[in-house]
């Protein structure tokens, strides 16, 4: 049976800010007293998971333990259909140490040139998003959102954040890095990843 949050803290399992802010906005209207595991100084755990779901349950165990309340955690990432689906669950580490995400949306559009050269054309790329809500006993409950599109280059806008500038999803005229807040939340991955978890465990 689905475990039900029952309000009260709840811990985001990350240090980015621009995802924790992403989460945060999607979680104030559920009575979510939402604090990130970075205020609380809590440590990174060590993603050794082979899928994304994986990776968000180790982040969000780690958490609860630490902090003994209801952590979620997100895993999500850029996968590329002319590159086997890469980076995938190895978006963030794609820009290094030093978070440039930059220099990882050029290694994707070098990547992409040399797929083309080998008759691999496509542009076609999806976010995934995978959440885990888990409690200090250990018990995770998870869902997965995907969100469809175009890659684009150059980099457009300066909204958003990760791989934002390069992504046109099917059906607009503007790249997550060009959309406001609220436009994107309404049809990204991580919003179509809520909308699960929110009906299942919210």
């Amino acid at each position: 049976m689905t475990r039900r949050f029952e309000g009260g803290k709840l811990v985001i399992a990350s240090h980015n800010a621009g995802k924790v802010r992403e989460i945060d906005a999607l979680l104030r209207p559920l009575g979510a007293d939402v604090v990130s595991a970075g205020d609380l100084g809590l440590g990174e755990p060590v993603e050794d998971g082979a899928t994304f779901v994986a990776n968000a349950e180790i982040k969000a165990r780690a958490a609860a333990a630490a902090s003994g309340a209801v952590a979620l955690a997100d895993d999500s990432g850029l996968c590329v259909d002319a590159l086997d689906g890469d980076p995938g669950i190895f978006s963030a580490r794609w820009a290094g140490p030093g978070k440039d995400f930059a220099a990882a949306m050029a290694k994707i559009e070098d990547a992409l040139a040399r797929a083309a050269q080998e008759g691999r054309t496509s542009r076609r790329a999806h976010f995934v998003c995978a959440l885990s809500l888990c409690w200090p006993d250990g018990h995770c409950e998870s869902v997965e959102g995907k969100v469809f599109g175009v890659l684009v280059w150059p980099m457009r806008g300066q909204k958003g954040f990760g791989y934002d500038p390069i992504f046109l999803p099917d059906g607009h005229h503007l790249t997550f890095g060009e959309m406001e807040p609220d436009a994107k939340h309404a049809i990204s991955h991580r919003a179509n990843a809520f909308n699960l978890l929110t009906e299942a465990c919210f």
